[in-house]
């Protein structure tokens, strides 16, 4: 693909794409947005010169800030999205694919600051790697538990049409072995606190907890399918009832993480994003795995929202009006760059709303409650309590109700179409006050986002994955399961095994948090971090 110069280091010339339809400008950046992508994927990738194949690059941002590594999250999260760009038809991406599990077979080995792949799986809880794939040792908000899972959904999604393709033996001998590792991790630390996605708040997340729940799930599946056993999956029940403690019901949202000290209100895209990550259009709204056309899903969006209708705090929405889109930022408190609306996350607005729409139609009804009917109210005054039946010509609510619905998630692409450059550059952020791209330029994350918004919106949706026949247990379950761990050698991984130890006492006194890892360091890259190494009750 063509080579673009990026304009966002000249932060004081913004120039917004000329003014279009929502149509013309997602046929305009769609190309753009996936060559982005593309741009920041090893070996070949424009922008991120030396990283190694199939790594997934977060940024080619080297300096303020510095996001020239690759996440577990952020890799796993555009895979999906390359994932079903190939299903969809794009037969050009299946390489990416293929690089990017044979990557992942080999990061899976590599000891870190997290721990190491034997004999408890804890490294693969590691955030991020320098894109050559060596362990980053810096200190940083770990361990990240939604890595793993996230992991596993897009390698089962691959393994899925693998199957489907007449590959079964691909999917079961070459990558199954991969994803067994990282729903074995999840099955084991799925109840253990961790960071969020943003890094910052060490408890239970929301988004994490909903994607445990999915890969177990698909796991499970998956692994019925290959005749194989799948270690962890058996305790998605439990993660599910552990996912419906999260409703704030005297506020009408969820509370993005629990079990922290965070003094945070809670309204997070933590949710909003989860919702999205985890949609099946053949779901039902009442699905406790949390839908985006769930009552409480509709309600949380806009509490959420609505924090963000404040001109003191971002100035780009003053004079908004209540019914149309505005620009988004992760929380209100958010203090990272000075606290900005986030591309992915606007766009990710818009994705939530249209994943409402296509399940609404899929069921022929919406489903107004006491919970939801705030959600509603502001985009059809006069709505009701009640069910609205897409196949009666009583009033025509239900056409109206999803015409106001699709205007609505359109305005959130008008925002961020008002603030994407000529060039179609996605950055991570932009001002709250004058709309310039900030913080990181060339953000895969943003431009997988744009991808998945504009699938959505053309009907193209992933394939299903939520059992028609899950239940809430009556009682949570703190459970846990013994991980199995083995390196997945025929897609590439080293055949790492158990380390030699020789017992040594070290008496450290230092302040964690739980799970955190204190490690004493060699003087030599090939001792760091060590063996030895305690943690925090």
């Amino acid at each position: 693909m063509a080579l673009r110069s990026s304009l966002l280091r000249f932060a004081g010339l913004i120039a917004h794409v000329a003014a279009a339809g929502v149509d013309e400008f997602i046929t305009q950046q769609r190309g753009i947005a996936l060559e982005g992508t593309l741009n920041n994927i090893g070996p070949n990738g424009s922008f991120v010169g030396g990283a190694s194949a199939g790594i997934v690059v977060a940024s080619p941002s080297k300096a303020d800030p510095d996001y020239f590594y690759t996440w577990t999250r952020d890799a796993a999260l555009t895979m999906k999205m390359i994932v079903d760009e190939f299903i969809f038809g794009h037969e050009e991406l299946q390489v990416y694919v293929e690089d990017y599990y044979r990557s992942q077979a080999i990061l899976q080995t590599v000891t870190n600051p997290s721990g190491s792949f034997l004999p408890s799986g804890r490294g693969l809880g590691e955030a991020k790697y320098t894109v050559d794939g060596s362990r980053f040792n810096g200190a940083w908000g770990r361990p990240q538990r939604d890595g793993p899972a996230l992991r596993a959904i897009t390698l089962i999604t691959y393994s899925r049409w693998l199957v489907e393709n007449g590959q079964q033996a691909k999917a079961k001998n070459v990558i199954w072995p991969i994803i067994a590792n990282d729903l074995s991790y999840t099955g084991q630390y799925w109840n253990s606190t961790g960071f969020d996605l943003w890094e910052e708040v060490s408890g239970s997340s929301f988004f994490t907890t909903q994607n445990q729940y999915r890969a177990l799930v698909e796991g499970a599946a998956l692994a019925e399918s290959l005749g194989v056993k799948c270690t962890g999956c058996e305790l998605a029940p439990d993660v599910l009832c552990f996912l419906q403690t999260f409703w704030n019901g005297n506020d009408g949202y969820y509370t993005a993480n629990i079990n922290t000290q965070t003094q945070r209100s809670g309204k997070d895209a933590n949710v909003m994003l989860g919702s999205i990550s985890i949609f099946d259009v053949a779901a039902s709204c009442e699905d406790p795995s949390i839908q985006p056309c769930h009552s409480r899903s509709l309600s949380n969006f806009k509490v959420w929202v609505d924090s963000f209708r404040n001109a003191s705090l971002y100035p780009i929405n003053e004079g908004i009006a209540q019914d149309k889109g505005i620009a988004l930022g992760r929380y209100t408190e958010d203090i990272y760059y000075d606290g900005n609306p986030w591309y992915l996350i606007t766009l990710g607005a818009a994705e939530f709303l249209y994943d409402a729409i296509a399940q609404w139609n899929a069921q022929s009804q919406i489903k107004v409650d006491a919970t939801s009917l705030p959600f509603f109210t502001d985009l059809y005054p006069s709505v009701k309590e009640g069910t609205y039946q897409k196949c009666s010509n009583i009033s025509g609510a239900y056409a109206s109700i999803t015409s106001a619905v699709q205007a609505y998630a359109d305005s959130f692409v008008e925002v961020a179409q008002k603030y994407t450059p000529a060039n179609g550059s996605l950055a991570e952020q932009f001002n709250k006050a004058t709309g310039t791209p900030l913080s990181a330029r060339d953000l895969t994350w943003s431009y997988a986002s744009f991808i998945t918004m504009a699938e959505r919106r053309a009907g193209l949706y992933p394939p299903s994955w939520v059992p028609t026949s899950a239940e809430v247990p009556a009682t949570c379950a703190a459970s846990s399961t013994t991980g199995l761990y083995v390196p997945a050698i025929a897609a590439g991984a080293p055949n790492v095994t158990g380390s030699c130890t020789v017992p040594i006492t070290f008496l450290v006194n230092a302040t964690t948090y739980y799970g955190e890892d204190l490690y004493v360091l060699g003087n030599t890259p090939t001792s760091a971090p060590g063996t030895s190494r305690t943690r925090s009750p």
